[in-house]
């Protein structure tokens, strides 16, 4: 389990009770405000609680769930993701949707809580990045930098597992990449974090997180792309606004729930970032810091292929998918 988890579990006041409220319901679509910490639906071998699963409960407590009416995926948002969000609540209705996703949505903002780089050069106030995103062993997203190159794989089970991930030919393996653009307005600009405004061109995986990241802006609280802060014991990013012709009535609907109101206070604030439990000594980790230093991690390797599991350890996840299967 990871450090942020266990800080979670005891620090979250919901952690695992979540609660999702209905912005709005009619025979074709539900539109919910969901709490981070909860997914959006099930994957497989996954038995954890969703905000579909929360929506049939509350259906069911209503006597209007049935194999005919009850909630249907038509998008999705990250676990840790809060904000509104939309099912289809017939299978014409999820069809619908779906094939018409890009007509009918007309605009979704999100805002997010970045630390400032240490390093890279500031963002202007507003752009766009354009940054093909590649996919972990994981199948979690992110932006490779020139010259990076997959791990090579110990076996066939392994290959399975990261195939789907990788083009080029035997033995000069490269990342596939998908297109992804998204644009950004700085709302407020803080000495030690910036609050974003960002809109998608392309809604892939993990794409906010992972195009900020890239240019030194890792989201708050966000331990996979090396933030070193948690300052509200959560991933700051929310979806807040979708904004849609209804794909029934036609009528221009928008839905609107605000970010914290302690983001823009904290972006404003004079106060620097504040190290993340995650990356403290604790009793039970026996006093080490759950580093993600790539300098250290290649000096315990050494001049051998072959990463041991105490090396993984302190790896994040994009370093793990790159040495999957070493």
């Amino acid at each position: 389990m990871k450090n942020s988890t266990e800080y979670k579990m005891v620090h979250k006041k919901d952690f695992g009770h979540e609660k999702i409220e209905v912005l709005y319901e009619d025979q074709w679509i539900v539109i919910i405000n969901k709490p981070s910490g909860i997914l959006s639906c099930p994957y497989p071998g996954s038995h954890a609680r969703t905000a579909q699963g929360v929506l049939e409960e509350m259906m069911r407590k209503r006597g209007i769930l049935n194999s005919h009416h009850k909630p249907l995926v038509v998008h999705r948002l990250d676990r840790d993701t809060s904000g509104v969000m939309m099912f289809a609540l017939t299978e014409p209705a999820q069809k619908v949707i779906m094939d018409s996703w890009h007509q009918m949505v007309t605009e979704r903002l999100y805002r997010a809580l970045a630390e400032n780089p240490a390093k890279e050069k500031p963002l202007p106030d507003s752009g766009l990045i354009d940054a093909p995103l590649a996919f972990n062993a994981y199948n979690v997203g992110f932006v490779p930098k020139a010259g990076d190159k997959p791990g090579r794989s110990a076996g066939k089970r392994e290959d399975s597992v990261y195939e789907k991930h990788l083009g080029g030919k035997k033995g000069k393996q490269e990342f596939k990449t998908v297109p992804a653009r998204t644009h950004f307005k700085v709302v407020t600009r803080g000495k030690a974090y910036t609050l974003f405004e960002l809109s998608l061109d392309t809604g892939k995986k993990n794409q906010i997180r992972a195009h900020l990241a890239s240019k030194g802006y890792p989201l708050a609280g966000d331990e996979n792309f090396r933030a070193k802060s948690d300052p509200f014991v959560r991933l700051c990013l929310h979806a807040r606004t979708l904004e849609f012709d209804h794909p029934y009535t036609e009528e221009h609907m928008k839905f609107e729930v605000p970010e914290p109101a302690e983001w823009q206070a904290f972006a404003e604030s004079e106060k620097s970032a504040k190290t993340a439990q995650w990356l403290k000594p604790s009793s039970q980790n026996g006093g080490r810091h759950s580093s993600n230093n790539d300098e250290r991690i290649r000096s315990e390797a050494g001049n051998t292929n072959r990463i041991t599991g105490k090396q993984k350890s302190h790896m994040d996840f994009i370093q793990r998918g790159k040495n999957h299967g070493r």
